[in-house]
């Protein structure tokens, strides 16, 4: 039997990585508003540790109007320039464009397919890939999946898309289950869809 405090050893002690790894991390995503705060949060965090966006996560929920993605597509160079001053987030002027541009791209992307779900979970079927992996460092980096939808999202226009951030992001919205099968985590986020 797996203990409850047998996880992957990347949450680490930090209550706040115990708390994603706990909660979050693999469980499937279909609302769309949550995937488009993961696609702008795994952009930001491009060159960072996980753990730095996670911090500022309020902080970006607030800069970016809660994620609404109608909302950060609309954003203007004032805005953006204000937002260039917020201690609170990464101040990046490439991230916050990208944010805004890939706002843009989100949205043809929901008026194509209907809604930015079905879009995604096309590149896994609609079921969740169910990995086995003993220990984290057999986790790859990337996958053909991940090549298959970065590369369609470049096609599409987004920024901060390569294959490694596309993993991270189908990771971190459940269309890979990616806990270690020790980790008390692995088996009942298999169970989800």
């Amino acid at each position: 039997m797996i203990e409850a405090n047998t996880r992957c050893q990347w949450a680490g002690t930090d209550p706040l990585y115990i708390a994603y790894h706990d909660q979050e991390w693999g469980v499937p995503v279909h609302d769309d508003q949550l995937l488009f705060e993961f696609l702008i949060l795994e952009g930001a965090q491009a060159g960072l540790s996980w753990i730095t966006i996670l911090r500022k996560r309020a902080n970006y929920r607030r800069a970016f109007d809660d994620f609404d993605p109608l909302r950060v597509a609309r954003l203007r160079e004032p805005e953006m320039v204000a937002l260039l001053k917020n201690k609170g987030i990464v101040r990046n002027r490439l991230k916050i464009q990208a944010a805004v541009h890939n706002a843009q791209r989100f949205l043809d992307v929901q008026a194509e397919f209907g809604n930015f779900d079905r879009y995604l979970w096309g590149f896994v079927d609609g079921r969740p890939v169910q990995n086995n992996w003993r220990r984290v460092n057999q986790i790859p980096a990337t996958t053909p999946q991940s090549d298959a939808l970065s590369k369609d999202m470049k096609r599409r226009g987004f920024k901060f898309a390569g294959s490694t951030i596309c993993y991270a992001y189908m990771q971190a919205v459940g269309l890979v289950n990616d806990h270690i099968t020790g980790c008390f985590r692995h088996r009942p986020v298999a169970r989800l869809r």
